[in-house]
């Protein structure tokens, strides 16, 4: 039997030949399936041979408005008969200088300026650099550090990941990273006993002014990802954390970068997740959603007192040192602007509220479940914790791998769901439809249920 040459085995067969693939243990897939995807529609992804994925996880949380989006696609289009890329040092372009604009506008007062990167750790390089930057222009050169939340996550560059806390991710590169300070998570599932999500952010901001008085005078920055810690396990907790660590940063002079990478553009039921706190951080870091899903692009954006601490005589050598090759590059720009327009021309924030009210309707019942220690929700984000015992909360072993047997489960029942360890989790495209959400909660139920059984 002769198998078509566009055949998932002849595909995969192809792949594994060459390709290595991200945050996998290669190994994995002399079992686990590798999937060829040839095209996609909305909130599906189509195999070679014709299978169907519904995308619960937004192909890592990028895709806001579905695979191949014919409005956004035109715009690629149409930008790639006029300008592909120029160099974005001396030269300019209008997608690039409209984007900025827009994203001044949409985004917290104070975010004046606007520095692009290429991805989402790029940008935190970009910050981090940056802040650095800022405080030894200003003759602050002691400030070297960076706070950062334990169970944090910025990305794998290697000061993105310095700032980050995820022992996976983390441990093996540990001897090349740069050590910041850790505070401690304001996570509301591991609040005390009795303790609200609000009384739990609270206690950590005491924790974090008492390690702000020790180390201020050495800090450049603190560092969160606002509302919602992805990576590191979906942990959510009170918007009352992002408004008295901007309070803490002014008094102690340090700045606040707000990682809003992966909750940005809608995700948390705003617009960007620090509107809920009603604060402006000094970097806003900006990327996934930020071109729909179509291509990779980020961006910086500060305040116009940060830009000025670089803004001299070129021989004072205070200007900020960094690039990419694709800075700007002005097919990602025309993306990013068709997707905004999206926000403007559409009741996406509104149609959201919804489609998560109908999310966490399905997923209450699994609360009962003597196997899940946690059911959270922060918008068009929600998590199940899976423990071994419900009373103690206690794990399962990471070895027995039981996120896995969801993830299998799912291909098999032709859903896209990818757990962190043992938490699964949903971040469907916008234009999921609720019985398609429905069809998620289906498959992901009964995958908890093989993940669970001994």
């Amino acid at each position: 039997m002769t198998i078509p040459a566009s055949s998932n085995a002849t595909l995969a067969t192809r792949d594994l030949k060459h390709l290595w693939h991200p945050c996998t243990q290669m190994h994995d897939h002399e079992s686990v399936p590798m999937i060829p995807v040839v095209r996609g529609e909305g909130a599906w992804l189509i195999d070679a041979d014709g299978r169907r994925y519904l995308d619960g996880i937004s192909s890592w949380w990028t895709n806001l408005f579905g695979h191949a989006n014919p409005r956004i696609a035109a715009a690629l289009a149409d930008q790639a008969q006029r300008l592909e890329h120029v160099i974005f040092a001396g030269f300019t372009h209008e997608p690039a200088i409209e984007l900025a604009e827009e994203l001044v506008r949409i985004t917290p007062p104070g975010l004046d300026r606007v520095f692009y990167a290429d991805n989402g750790s790029a940008a935190i390089e970009v910050a981090l650099k940056m802040s650095f930057h800022y405080w030894l222009n200003q003759g602050h050169g002691e400030k070297t550090r960076f706070i950062a939340l334990s169970g944090s996550y910025h990305g794998e560059t290697l000061g993105a990941l310095s700032v980050s806390d995820v022992a996976l991710y983390r441990k093996t590169y540990a001897p090349l990273l740069l050590t910041p300070f850790l505070a401690p998570s304001p996570d509301a599932y591991e609040g005390e006993p009795g303790e609200s999500p609000e009384q739990t952010a609270k206690r950590r901001l005491g924790e974090l002014r008492t390690l702000l008085e020790r180390h201020a005078h050495e800090t450049c920055a603190v560092i969160v990802e606002p509302l919602v810690q992805c990576a590191g396990g979906m942990r959510m907790y009170h918007p009352g954390y992002l408004s008295g660590l901007r309070a803490l940063c002014d008094e102690f002079a340090v700045h606040f970068i707000a990682d809003e990478i992966a909750v940005g553009f809608g995700r948390t039921g705003t617009l960007f997740a620090c509107e809920q706190a009603g604060v402006s951080p000094d970097f806003m870091c900006l990327s996934k959603g930020l071109t729909g899903g179509f291509l990779p692009l980020s961006a910086v954006l500060t305040t116009s007192r940060i830009y000025e601490a670089f803004y001299a005589e070129y021989s004072a050598g205070k200007a900020f040192l960094h690039s990419h090759s694709y800075t700007g590059n002005p097919l990602a720009c025309r993306v990013a602007l068709e997707t905004l327009a999206i926000f403007r021309d559409e009741p996406v924030l509104e149609r959201n509220r919804q489609l998560a009210a109908h999310l966490g309707r399905r997923l209450a019942p699994l609360r009962d479940h003597p196997h899940v220690a946690d059911v959270r929700q922060t918008g068009m984000i929600a998590a199940i914790e899976l423990v071994a015992d419900k009373a103690s909360r206690r794990p399962f072993a990471a070895a027995e791998r039981r996120g896995l047997r969801v993830y299998l489960h799912g291909l098999q029942h032709g859903a896209l769901l990818r757990p962190l360890g043992n938490v699964v989790y949903f971040m469907p495209p916008y234009v999921v439809s609720e019985a398609e959400i429905d069809l998620l909660v289906d498959v992901a139920v009964a995958g908890i249920e093989r993940a669970v059984a001994d």
